[in-house]
């Protein structure tokens, strides 16, 4: 299993309270929440491989802006 790292995070009340229960919607903890949400925007903007383009900031994979 890869390593995994913690870090402290300082959000808004009504967004953790937003995100807790979105979490508890999807049957999620918290931090696997969050997690789930950060690496569906960077699958979107193609940044977790680091192989998008320069060119291609703000396209989404279809193709459309």
């Amino acid at each position: 299993m890869a390593e995994r790292k913690s870090f402290l995070l300082r959000i808004d009340p009504k967004v953790l309270e937003a995100l807790q229960t979105w979490a508890a919607d999807d049957l999620r903890s918290l931090n696997g929440q969050i997690e789930f949400l950060l690496r569906r925007a960077l699958d979107k903007e193609r940044r977790l491989t680091g192989t998008r383009e320069a060119g291609e900031r703000g396209k989404s994979p279809e193709g459309n802006a």
